[in-house]
C-alpha cells in the first residue's frame, strides 16, 4: 500500500531537532547532545544539521561556543518547512495500489489519499514549532 507521506529518518531527526531547540530558543545546542537525546548518529545527524543550515532553518556555529539554534522565532517555522527543506515538496500518490495513475475510473477510494494529504499538508503548513514547543513535556529537563 502507498504511503499517505514520506518520511525518512532523516526528515524524522529534523522534526525532532528543531522541536528540541524551540523548547529553549536561545539556548544553542550541539549535535553530539541532540545525537545522545536522540539516540542516534552522530555523523547522520550532523548531516541532517547541515540540510536545516542551507535551508535556513538554523544556525550553526563551529568551535567551544559552537553549536545550532534556531535561524528564525520558533513561532515562524512550520513543520511543512522543515519537511520541505528536508524531502522537497509534499506530494501524494493517487492510488492505494501504488500505481502510478489509478486505472479504476469508478474507484471508491479516488479522493482517499488525496484528501488525507490535504489534511497532511494543512496540518503541517499551519502547525509551528512555538505550538509544539508549548504543547511537549518532552526535554522539559532543559528549561
Amino acid at each position: 500500500m502507498a504511503d499517505i507521506i514520506k518520511i525518512s529518518d532523516a526528515t524524522a531527526l529534523a522534526l525532532h531537532s528543531m522541536v528540541y531547540l524551540a523548547i529553549n530558543p536561545k539556548e544553542r545546542s550541539t549535535t553530539a547532545e541532540l545525537a545522545e537525546a536522540f539516540d542516534a548518529s552522530k555523523h547522520h545527524l550532523a548531516k541532517v544539521h547541515q540540510r536545516l543550515a542551507k535551508g535556513g532553518l538554523v544556525l550553526s556555529r563551529r568551535g567551544p561556543s559552537g553549536g545550532i539554534g534556531l535561524a528564525k522565532r520558533p513561532s515562524k517555522i512550520t513543520l511543512l518547512e522543515i519537511y520541505e527543506v528536508m524531502e522537497g515538496s509534499m506530494t501524494c500518490r493517487p492510488c492505494l495500489l501504488d500505481k502510478e495513475v489509478c486505472p479504476r475510473t469508478d474507484c471508491v477510494l479516488s479522493e482517499l489519499l488525496p484528501g488525507l494529504a490535504r489534511q497532511v499538508r494543512d496540518y503541517f503548513k499551519r502547525t509551528t514549532l512555538a505550538k509544539l514547543a508549548k504543547e511537549s513535556t518532552w526535554g522539559s529537563e532543559r528549561k
